[in-house]
């Protein structure tokens, strides 16, 4: 038995599904532009962009108000019977992004019982990257009192003999949606799964893995505070319940999307940072670190080379080290993380700061380095650039 499950899938009965699905909250979190124009295509419509709160607005004073109208729009959608329930199913997604991508998806339920994000660790979900544990309390006050989740969590599996998503693809006949992403998102189908086929094939995936030793099944590739959030928030929740409550109450079970980490449709872009206020001083303190690598910094216009270790990972440790440091000694200073070089340059040209030009990640160094060695630092990589990143469409009830 693996932690992946069937459960209630929640999609919308009758609406324009191009306005219905959005980018993932984090994304373009130095772009309002972008959220202002994807408001304004919206519109009245039905969209999920109401669900979510994108994390361009975190700090804003108005948080609470918007907070209170997402949990009020969620009831309206039940309520009005904007969405309709799947029971027992999976949803296999494919999607094609702009750049010509095409990868494979389960969307599917994860029990949090079998989810750890410490290191080391036995369980069968792992996190890839560290968790700072000041982000889940501003994310668990959206999760409180709402009646619904939308993921934007990505589960890897180490398959290479693609035995699971590949199989459920090949049979996938049960259209759910098939439409154009907004915003340059590229184009989503979904299929409807049965939940005893895709259960097999897990379990399958699961045995291969446990008879070579090896009991980490999945790799948490992108929404690691989203999940660790679901997971604060089930441990909140079953205190209040009984044995048998804690078994199939709805918050145990966090809506996911499980990829196969060697579809050829998932690339590894880099996560680079702009550190905004910063100067010469920041520099400075990034030429301290040394080793046989380069990564390139961009200040006032100018390229600079920045000597780092050859590894990856340890390269863009080393980098986050030194950026935190400064950060935390420079109080008009802050860092935000950006997906794609093309974004990295825009903000750079129209703010004073230190862009960061950072290395990737290889896959096949993933889930070796997790088993050996714990997560890799925050925001070391990230599964495609900004528009290829999920968007939402699939919800759940958690409560």
């Amino acid at each position: 038995m693996t932690a992946i499950k069937s459960v209630d899938i929640l999609l919308p009965r009758s609406a324009d599904y191009e306005k219905w699905a959005v980018v993932a909250c984090d994304q373009f979190t130095s772009q309002p532009k972008y959220w202002q124009e994807l408001d304004s295509f919206v519109g009245d419509e039905p969209s999920t962009l109401r669900l979510i709160y994108p994390e361009v607005y975190l700090g804003e004073q108005n948080g609470d108000e918007r907070i209170a109208k997402i949990h009020k729009t969620m009831a309206k959608y039940v309520a009005d019977g904007v969405l309709q329930e799947l029971k027992n199913t999976f949803v296999l997604v494919k999607r094609t992004t702009a750049f010509g991508n095409t990868r494979l998806g389960l969307v599917a339920g994860l029990d949090l019982e079998d989810y750890c994000f410490t290191h080391p660790s036995h369980a069968q979900v792992r996190s890839t990257e560290d968790v700072v544990l000041d982000r889940i309390p501003p994310r668990l006050k959206i999760r409180e009192g709402a009646p619904l989740e939308l993921p934007h969590v990505i589960l890897l599996i180490d398959d290479q003999k693609r035995c699971v998503l590949e199989k459920l693809a090949a049979k996938a006949n049960d259209v759910l949606y098939d439409f154009e992403l907004n915003m340059n998102g590229g184009h989503l189908t979904g299929f409807k799964i049965a939940a005893n086929e895709a259960l097999e094939l897990f379990d399958a995936y699961a045995q291969d893995k446990l008879a070579a030793g090896d009991d980490f099944l999945f790799a948490v590739g992108d929404g690691n505070h989203s999940l660790a959030t679901a997971q604060a928030y089930w441990n909140e929740i079953k205190q209040t319940l009984s044995e048998e409550e804690r078994k199939t109450h709805p918050a145990r079970f966090a809506l996911c999307e499980i990829e196969n980490l060697y579809d050829e449709g998932i690339v590894f872009e880099p996560i680079h940072r702009f550190v905004f206020g910063a100067g010469e001083e920041l520099l400075e303190a990034l030429k301290t670190i040394g080793g046989d690598g380069k990564i390139k910094a961009i200040i006032n216009g100018k390229e600079v080379g920045i000597s780092v270790p050859q590894n990856c990972a340890e390269a863009i440790s080393a980098v986050q080290r030194t950026v935190e440091q400064y950060v935390a000694g420079h109080k008009d200073s802050k860092v935000d993380y950006i997906h794609g070089e093309d974004n990295l340059m825009q903000i750079a040209a129209a703010n004073e700061g230190v862009a960061l030009i950072m290395p990737s990640l290889k896959k096949d160094e993933l889930f070796s380095y997790v088993s050996a060695h714990g997560t890799l630092c925050k925001k070391t990589f990230s599964m495609g650039e900004a528009q290829e990143k999920r968007y939402y469409v699939e919800a759940k009830r958690i409560g």
